[in-house]
């Protein structure tokens, strides 16, 4: 039971720009970092208008620790027969074919998925993704966060295993086609992103087999220290409402992020825009999901007057970041 009803379909004028079909996806992984591998991944393929067409499962043998075993439930026990990433990706590619991937959090998804292909000498055949975080923040849903489960309330569904794959699919898919019934009705453009392949990761130092497990949010991390290059554009000053991100802008996060925090950066990166570790009178954004906090940033943003959004704001600004001048 949604809060979609049959009148909505009944009177929505369906827009010809809209996608021919979907694929809903969500893959649970060994952590956020680059080198941390996917263990499962679930799609559901929905017709233009969101009807589930069919859906699929798979575990994946990591080669690694798995990771969050409190988080996913997946051991190593439970892992250490199932298929290669390499394996299934011909079958993954074929439930991604021609449809735009949905996820939640869609940049993170799409990034685990490419770079598993990219580490089996492939491509994912995806285009596009949509964010169902954006989407949310297009229809101005009354949502009190952006947790899926926040999400899933809002139209109804139930979820029955939080962050098992092929139930975290099953619930984004049933709530996104109230949401994108709502997008055609209103005449709401989707939030879609181009899905560009990536060639370039890096593996651990020192990689765990699977077997072994290892010690998973204790001081050491998963992420080797890397120094960015220098942006090249000058900074054209302070983000404005109402207008678009221009290559140069300083942009700094602030606080716990729903997307790793170096997956966003590397976003920020990829568009031209400068990663500053502080906020100064420089800065032209500070993204936060909590704005309220006392954190060093978020006072000093306050104090200079620096713009602040939420991670999903600004996600949907990376998606058309204006050229520097000159």
């Amino acid at each position: 039971m949604t809060m979609l009803d049959d009148r909505t379909t009944a009177e929505t004028t369906w827009p010809t720009a809209y996608p021919e079909g979907y694929a809903v996806v969500d893959v649970e992984t060994t952590g956020l970092a680059r080198d941390d591998r996917i263990i499962s991944a679930a799609v559901y393929r929905l017709d233009a208008q969101g009807n589930v067409e069919d859906h699929w499962y798979t575990l994946v043998n990591p080669q690694r620790d798995p990771g969050p075993v409190w988080i996913h439930g997946l051991t190593s026990d439970m892992l250490q027969d199932a298929p290669l990433f390499k394996d299934i990706a011909e079958e993954f590619a074929g439930r991604l074919a021609d449809r735009v991937l949905v996820a939640h959090n869609a940049m993170f998804d799409w990034q685990m998925i490419a770079r598993e292909y990219a580490r089996a000498a492939g491509t994912a055949p995806v285009r596009q993704r949509l964010c169902t975080i954006a989407l949310s923040k297009e229809l101005n849903l009354p949502l009190p966060n952006h947790k899926l489960e926040s999400l899933a309330a809002h139209f109804g569904v139930v979820q029955q295993r939080a962050h098992h794959a092929l139930d975290d699919a099953r619930v984004l898919a049933e709530a996104f086609r109230p949401s994108l019934h709502a997008a055609a009705r209103d005449g709401v453009r989707l939030p879609l992103l181009e899905c560009r392949p990536l060639t370039e990761w890096s593996d651990s130092p020192v990689t765990p087999r699977i077997g072994r497990q290892a010690s998973y949010g204790s001081g050491n991390s998963w992420r080797p220290s890397r120094k960015r290059p220098p942006c090249p554009h000058p900074n054209p000053g302070r983000f404005e409402d109402g207008k678009p991100l221009k290559q140069g802008m300083r942009i700094a996060f602030s606080g716990d992020t729903s997307v790793d925090r170096e997956l966003l950066e590397d976003r920020a990166v990829e568009a031209g825009l400068h990663v500053a570790t502080s906020v100064s009178r420089l800065t032209s954004l500070l993204v936060t999901n909590d704005p309220d906090s006392a954190t060093s940033k978020t006072v000093k943003a306050k104090s200079f007057g620096t713009p602040v959004v939420d991670e999903a704001a600004f996600t949907h600004l990376l998606r058309d970041v204006a050229a520097a001048d000159g």
